[in-house]
Parts: structure tokens; sequence; C-alpha cells
């Protein structure tokens, strides 16, 4: 399908994508944001897309998972916005006083000594996906099949958790 004809599959279901988009979010901003973003990821994508299948349950698809996934990350990051203006803040999960510094330093210093222990071949994974790379991403940079990605972090990730319960870090 040439990029032509994907804009005017695009633009034949403009305004339900914006809809379902509005449904979604609950804010007209959101929303187009929203759009935006999966507009982007299906022409990234178009390639993927099988000629004679519904491209309108396609891209809905699209844009119910970067939905999900933006909801995930800001879910993750505990990142709220407010509603009057584009300041971000962060939220304090418990409503909790900040905690001690040096309490912190240490458990940082704990948490590193953690990282460090764990195999090379887990580590790396796990620490791009940290700092916000997606499976892809990864998979890309270090050259390493994607479903061999998501094994690797989870497999870090149940690593490092053992090794917090040994040490007393919840």
């Amino acid at each position: 399908m040439s990029t032509q004809d994907f804009y005017q599959h695009i633009d034949s279901i403009y305004n339900p994508l914006q809809s379902f988009a509005l449904g979604l979010t609950k804010n007209m901003d959101d929303a187009r944001d929203l759009f935006q973003e999966t507009v982007f990821k299906a022409l990234k994508n178009k390639d993927k897309f099988s000629l004679g299948t519904n491209f309108k349950a396609w891209i809905m698809t699209l844009m119910r998972n970067t939905f999900i996934n933006e909801y995930r990350r800001k879910k993750r990051h505990n990142v709220t916005s407010a509603a009057s203006d584009s300041f971000y803040f962060e939220a304090n999960k418990d409503n909790t006083s900040i905690r001690n510094l040096g309490t912190s330093n240490l458990e940082m210093e704990e948490l590193d000594k953690m990282m460090n222990s764990i195999d090379d071949k887990l580590r790396k994974p796990f620490q791009m996906y940290y700092i916000g790379m997606s499976y892809q991403e990864i998979s890309d940079d270090l050259n390493v099949p994607l479903g061999t990605i998501k094994s690797r972090i989870f497999f870090a990730r149940k690593e490092l958790q053992a090794l917090a319960l040994s040490a007393g870090l919840r």
C-alpha cells in the first residue's frame, strides 16, 4: 500500500478515530496527542498492515495499545499533569513525608551492588528498559531477538527481587 493510500484510509476514518481517542482519554488535548501518536506509529509500521484486512480495526487496536502503554508508563513513573497548565508533578505514592536521604543513599548503594552482582546479559537489557527504552529499541540496539530481551528483563527482575528480599529491602 502506498503512503498516499494509507493517508486516504486514515482520512476516511478520521472522525471515528478522534471519537475513540476522546473516549479513551476523556480529555480533548490528550485525545489529539493520542491520535497523532497513533497515526505516527501507523505510518512507521505501515509495512506490517496486511492488505485485505480491516484497516479500521488495525489502527484502533494500535490506538488502544498506545493508550494502555502510555497509561502504564505514567503509572510506573507516577507522573500526573495539572489540569490548568502544562506543568508536571511527580506524585508521592503514599503522601508521606520525604525520607531521610542518608537511608536512601545507603539503599541505593545496596541496589547498585545487587545490580552489579547479576549477570551482564541480564543487567544490560534491564538497565536499558529502566531508563525508558522500549523492548524493540533494546532488541535493535543489542542485536538480540525481542523475545530474548523480554525474558532477560523478566529474569533480571526476579533475581533483583530475590536479592532485595534477602537483603531486607522492600
